[in-house]
């Protein structure tokens, strides 16, 4: 098998399609939650700690001398990313959460399903030699 046939094989497998898909819905839901953090979530946070902006919260370790920029440790921005983070695992877990219960109820049957004719069958049969016995 040449390697572009292999390739091509690799490529049209459900999983890499399936994992492609998933990957670009990803990124579009983490720009969705944090749009949701920055302009919704974090105002009020930042409101209750003395408005406090999390995004400007730096440490600067050397001033700015001439035109050498100041070296800035940013752990504001740091903090910002670990409430995205956090924000957007809990809403992917609610989501995964809601879908696993949905494929329960459509896995469990509402009533077991009536055996077959051969089972029936079978299963006379085998009364019979109970009986014999």
């Amino acid at each position: 098998m040449g390697m572009m046939s292999e390739f091509k094989e690799f490529a049209v497998k459900g999983n890499v399609v399936d994992m492609a898909v998933g990957i670009i819905i990803g990124a579009a839901f983490g720009k969705i939650v944090s749009t949701l953090v920055d302009g919704v979530i974090m105002p009020p946070i930042g409101v209750a700690l003395g408005g406090v902006d999390f995004s400007d919260l730096a440490f600067t370790v050397k001033e700015a001398v001439g035109e050498a920029p100041a070296v800035v440790i940013s752990y504001g921005a740091f903090i910002q990313t670990v409430i995205d983070f956090t924000i957007i695992a809990f809403a992917i877990f609610m989501v995964i959460k809601f879908m696993n219960s949905l494929k329960k109820e459509e896995e469990a049957p509402a009533t077991p399903p009536e055996p077959s004719k051969e089972e029936v069958l079978l299963t006379e049969i085998r009364d019979l030699l109970k009986d014999r016995a």
